[in-house]
């Protein structure tokens, strides 16, 4: 047991190691991205807040085969910073995710995410760190707000591409 143990962490280690060196992605589970919202940060705020709190509880994760849009905690919210986690309702694992809020004027929000699995030994994670945050902004309706734009890719966001946010 304690020998495929170890040859399961050398691997994870290796393939992490590999993907940093080559430059395919994050060598951690990971995704940072940015947005721009044509609304003002504190209309932002405020959509994300009440999605954070809607989506906050189990209730929501029955609504599909799998569906991870629930089981968000709000840690704190200060100066344009927002913290939260995100527990996976299948495996229970825990995602940091934070969003720092920069006004463009009085119509332009620009948000800068930040998500990472809290377990050291994340590697891949099929998109569910950029769709802990892409979630977020969809469910608040900001996806399609005017002045919407995105900047995220698999360079900076583990398998960014073949993310599936419906079923994550």
């Amino acid at each position: 047991m304690k020998s495929c143990v170890a040859a399961a962490v050398f691997l994870s280690l290796a393939g992490s190691s590999l993907a940093f060196l080559f430059g395919t992605g994050p060598a951690h589970a990971s995704c940072k991205a940015q947005w721009t919202v044509g609304m003002a940060c504190s209309q932002v705020e405020t959509a994300l807040l009440n999605q954070i709190q809607t989506w906050s509880g189990p209730e929501n994760c029955k609504s599909g085969p799998i569906n991870e849009k629930c089981l968000y905690v709000l840690k704190s919210n200060s100066e344009g910073v927002i913290k939260l986690t995100h527990e996976t309702p299948l495996k229970h694992y825990i995602d940091d995710v934070s969003f720092t809020l920069k006004s463009q004027g009085d119509a332009s929000c620009q948000l800068g995410g930040y998500s990472t699995a809290e377990t050291w030994y994340a590697v891949l994670d099929q998109g569910t760190n950029y769709c802990n945050m892409f979630n977020l902004l969809e469910g608040a309706s900001l996806t399609t707000a005017a002045g919407y734009t995105e900047t995220a890719s698999d360079a900076s966001c583990t398998q960014r591409s073949s993310a599936d946010c419906n079923r994550y």
